[in-house]
């Protein structure tokens, strides 16, 4: 189970460069490929208000929950 991110769908419907981006939400573009990459532990409120503000979009349209493939980690039953 995991949350991944959809930055570069995003990225693409806007025509958009992560160098673009990560100055128009003022993070470095290093940080911004760790976000894109799925590599963060975590996200600060800020920098998802700035992400939902320049591409225009909801939380739910950059964040996803996708459960494991085999679903050995379900604890519905």
């Amino acid at each position: 189970m995991s949350i991944v991110t959809r930055i570069d769908l995003l990225l693409a419907k806007h025509k958009m460069t992560a160098g673009e981006l990560a100055e128009q939400i003022g993070i470095t573009p290093a940080n911004l490929s760790i976000l894109k990459n799925d590599r963060a532990k975590a996200i600060r409120f800020s920098t998802l208000e700035a992400l939902c503000r320049v591409l225009g979009c909801q939380p739910g349209d950059l964040l996803e929950y996708v459960d494991d493939a085999d679903g050995e980690n379900s604890t519905v039953g």
